[in-house]
């Protein structure tokens, strides 16, 4: 759950600075979003769920 919060936040952040920047219309934006949603309601969500759990744990994992 907190790694959910985080990419959440992190993907917010990087939205509003894409859009605050002027690469990226209102009107994209709105349709990436949209897709997100409609995306966590199919089958492949934890499919995409396990896949970022992965990632996220081999990050964790490495030592610098």
């Amino acid at each position: 759950m907190a790694i959910t919060v985080s990419a959440a936040v992190l993907l917010a952040v990087i939205l509003l600075i894409l859009l605050r920047g002027g690469y990226l219309r209102l009107g994209p934006a709105l349709a990436a979003v949209a897709f997100g949603f409609f995306l966590a309601s199919t089958g492949i969500a934890p499919t995409l769920t396990n896949s970022f759990n992965a990632v996220a744990d081999a990050v964790r994992g490495i030592n610098f």
